[in-house]
């Protein structure tokens, strides 16, 4: 999501703070291979264990939050805010800010708690000068409003060792998560997000999206072959 909002983009260094063994710099090595620098900063001496194994070339620091922190091009916090009060979310995420050259994501649990540390963590980012990356097309004030919440879905296989760990009968489960990601430059968006599984009739596809002018339902027909054919791989989490 954050690749296809900024095509361009090639960062040399991440750090990443509560990296646990390491997972989101992984998946960040993944998306970039422009990553040359990578920076972990853990307090649980099993997880750094861990990611020495998987990031060989990393340096893994025994440390939290508060730590004194290198300045890097990606600065990435996952499930860290969860950690914390919900009302600090906001100062928390401008002092990680203040950590990040180009760019800042922030990951928390696809919970109505979870989006609400990262709304509030985006409102203090754009007041404090951060443009948004993804999800969302626009540095507008959030439009969830009442008991809806933005969250998306990421559907991940499961080993026989972790069904049996979590006493599981089907080899996979689906993530639910919420995040944002800031840059310092301005970020031009063309889009919309579409912010649940499309819904799926006869007469064609019904899209819930958000972009810079609320939130809206987009019906496309299955009559229109032409803008059927664009749209009908679309899913959930995707560009519209």
């Amino acid at each position: 999501m954050v690749t296809e909002a900024v095509p361009g983009f090639a960062p040399q260094s991440l750090l990443d703070i509560g990296a646990g063994p390491g997972t989101a710099a992984l998946a960040a090595g993944e998306a970039w291979a422009s990553l040359s620098a990578l920076t972990l900063l853990e307090h649980n001496a099993a997880f750094r264990a861990v990611a020495a194994r998987l990031l060989l070339s990393a340096r893994i620091i025994a440390a939290d939050l508060g730590a004194d922190k290198p300045k890097s091009d990606v600065v990435v916090a996952s499930y860290v805010l969860a950690e914390l009060p919900e009302a600090s979310a906001g100062a928390t995420a401008k002092h990680l800010w203040e950590s990040a050259a180009q760019l800042l994501v922030l990951i928390e649990p696809g919970t109505p708690a979870g989006f609400a540390r990262v709304r509030a963590a985006r409102a203090a980012l754009i007041e404090a000068g951060a443009h948004v990356a993804a999800p969302c097309t626009h540095d507008n004030v959030c439009p969830m409003t009442g008991d809806d919440w933005c969250h998306f879905s990421q559907r991940l296989p499961r080993s026989r060792d972790h069904m049996q760990a979590k006493g599981a009968n089907v080899p996979f489960e689906d993530e639910r998560y919420c995040y944002v990601v800031v840059m310092r430059q301005p970020v031009a968006h063309h889009a919309a997000r579409i912010l649940s599984p499309p819904l799926e009739a006869k007469p064609g596809l019904t899209f819930k999206l958000c972009d810079e002018t609320g939130l809206r339902a987009q019906f496309v027909a299955t009559r229109d072959k032409d803008a059927y054919r664009r749209v009908r791989k679309r899913d959930w989490g995707d560009l519209f």
